[in-house]
């Protein structure tokens, strides 16, 4: 596969509002409505205490976008009704499916099984659609820099992350504890019958990349109404604990707020200091608390994954500084020697573009290390 060109042919093919049909892949690409009801009283209370920022005036809990939005699903053509899926999560600060267009495509191809592409809390499609125009948000990264002496990596990309998490860094907690919310919402309505493409009791397994690796890590360590006894997750460069994170990049966050970020969850949220009334001290947060530091709930942690070693693989990259080999190793802990394997590409590459899609030198080679990695994804789930 030609990773450039399919990645543009799907993207001009790829909505949200309307089905498209993959006639060379024999794949539909089908839009379908969420409306967050699972913990939604919960999650507006604690949104609500979140302070709002300068170029948004309302609370989270008013943001409508976040709320009822529509997520896709790449699924094999014909009208039976499947009773196996695949959950692909996407990284920290995305925008927009492009990339992953050719992932989903490829394992639903391999695997015959429909793949859901399901937005995080606040990212893709699930935000106002000021917050990611470049004209909109521009003004807001000088006044920032104004704000911050020697601020880093501030741009129109991050601005919005960025000042959300330095306003309050409780929004990344508040964000995955929701996103974990739908995803137990979504996976209830399938096994329950109740979604228009699957079975009754449909198996689910994940493929996440990136922060959607920890997502998955706390779904399964929580593992809500035990629904995840059987999934399976393949974690593509992700999986490390939070503390050896480094989200410092131009299309991430601006370092302020990945310092603030760190200096919050490693301390004050551990301790439980400047924690709202809504807060609640349950098996999602504890399942949080795991994967924050190593040395932090690290029994219950390290014998998860020596449980769930055999359904749960990881790759990770030699040259990602984001989710670094060493990391992904501490949150593992002796079961990493059953689930990672550590690969390197014979080409320039970096954590938010581990397959250079936009330039054609090397193309040979990214094509080759896309078949690489997706082959070994597809096998396993």
């Amino acid at each position: 596969m030609d990773i450039s060109l399919r990645t543009q042919q799907l993207n001009s093919l790829f909505s949200y509002e309307k089905q498209a049909r993959l006639e060379e892949s024999r794949l539909d690409i089908i839009p379908f409505r969420f409306t967050q009801t699972t913990g939604a009283s919960e999650i507006d209370e604690f949104q609500k205490e979140l302070a709002a920022t300068e170029f948004c005036s309302v609370t989270d809990d008013h943001i409508q976008e976040n709320k009822t939005f529509n997520y896709t699903i790449f699924a094999p053509s014909g009208k039976v009704k499947r009773d196996k899926a695949i959950i692909l999560l996407h990284g920290l600060n995305e925008r927009t499916w492009e990339k992953y267009l050719t992932w989903a495509e490829y394992l639903s191809n391999s695997t015959g099984k429909p793949v859901i592409l399901f937005p995080i809390a606040f990212h893709m499609n699930r935000t106002p659609g000021s917050w990611c125009n470049p004209r909109t948000v521009l003004p807001w990264v000088g006044r920032r820099k104004e704000a911050i002496n020697d601020l880093e990596n501030s741009t129109f990309a991050n601005i919005t992350l960025s000042s959300r998490l330095s306003r309050n860094p409780l929004r990344f907690y508040a964000s995955g504890r929701e996103s974990v919310y739908n995803l137990w919402q979504l996976v209830h309505e399938i096994k329950e019958g109740k979604h228009p493409l699957f079975k009754e009791d449909t198996s689910i397994n994940l493929f996440a990349y990136s922060i959607g690796a920890l997502l998955s890590q706390v779904l399964l360590l929580s593992n809500p109404e035990k629904m995840f006894n059987d999934t399976r997750l393949f974690m593509f460069c992700g999986g490390s604990i939070f503390s050896q994170m480094d989200g410092n990049a131009r299309d991430i966050m601006d370092k302020e707020a990945f310092d603030s970020l760190q200096r919050f969850y490693r301390h004050d949220f551990l301790e439980n200091r400047s924690l709202p009334t809504s807060f609640k001290n349950d098996f999602l947060e504890q399942a949080f608390k795991a994967m924050i530091r190593p040395d932090v709930l690290q029994d219950y942690r390290e014998s998860f994954f020596e449980r769930a070693c055999n359904r749960i693989k990881a790759i990770s990259l030699k040259k990602d500084i984001v989710m670094p080999t060493g990391g992904i190793i501490k949150a593992l802990g002796k079961a990493s020697d059953k689930i990672l394997e550590e690969m390197d590409f014979p080409f320039s590459y970096s954590h938010q573009i581990p397959f250079p899609f936009r330039k054609k030198e090397n193309q040979p080679l990214v094509d080759q290390a896309f078949h690489t990695v997706f082959s070994k994804a597809a096998a396993f789930l």
